[in-house]
């Protein structure tokens, strides 16, 4: 599609896609950049992967919060999944299966990644949605269909986050058990909004297990 955010770079850091076996894909959140949240790598075992973070025009997916109408948020929302589609389609493209990439997104990031997964069902590597939940002004099951083939998902995020309700966290957790997803949902209390070292213990793993994938 011709959006807002297909103009923007794809910025990269790991090994080359032509040299690597598995690939994660980054999404930022809000007023964030690519190069940014690529800097997760420092606390992660990626030393082996191929790293690609799309970026967001002004630094920004979608103008209003993700709990507002979808109609409010676009075509940011459409751009930002086409954004994702694009990520993946490149790394498949250099012969990295769909089954040997994780899909990681931190806040609007991670509304965005959940988002794309739910609506395109195929075996992946892993979601992890590190403070987000998916999109909308609620949150509709039958809308989403197909099966995740047992895709490892991980939901992390306060129980008190100023920016993501609790309730969205659990439906959106509901809605991946459905589409046959290996879901994990941890709460944590008072966190606030941000990532802490459980989750990243936990993003680590499903990294690792990447290469028996």
């Amino acid at each position: 599609m011709d959006g807002p955010h297909q103009g923007e770079s794809l910025a990269t850091a790991g090994r080359p896609l032509s040299a690597a076996g598995a690939a994660c894909v980054f999404v930022h959140g809000r007023g964030a950049t690519a190069q940014g949240i690529l800097e997760l790598r420092e606390a992660l075992p990626t030393s082996d992967l191929a790293l690609l973070a799309p970026q967001a025009a002004n630094n920004t997916w979608y103008p209003n919060p993700f709990t507002a109408p979808v109609s409010m948020n676009e075509p940011g929302r459409s751009s930002g999944l086409a954004a994702i589609e694009s990520a993946l389609a490149e790394i498949t493209a250099n012969d990295i299966p769909q089954e040997r990439v994780l899909v990681l997104g931190f806040s609007q990031g991670a509304c965005l990644a959940s988002e794309y997964v739910a609506r395109n069902p195929a075996r992946y590597g892993g979601l992890a949605v590190l403070s987000g939940g998916l999109i909308g002004e609620r949150v509709s099951p039958e809308e989403y269909s197909g099966s995740l083939e047992r895709t490892p998902v991980f939901l992390g995020c306060s129980d008190a986050d100023p920016h993501i309700p609790r309730q969205r966290v659990d439906e959106s957790a509901t809605v991946f058990e459905r589409l046959n997803a290996d879901v994990t949902k941890r709460l944590y209390q008072g966190m606030g909004h941000g990532i802490n070292q459980d989750e990243l213990a936990f993003v680590s793993e499903m990294i690792n297990s990447l290469a028996s994938t």
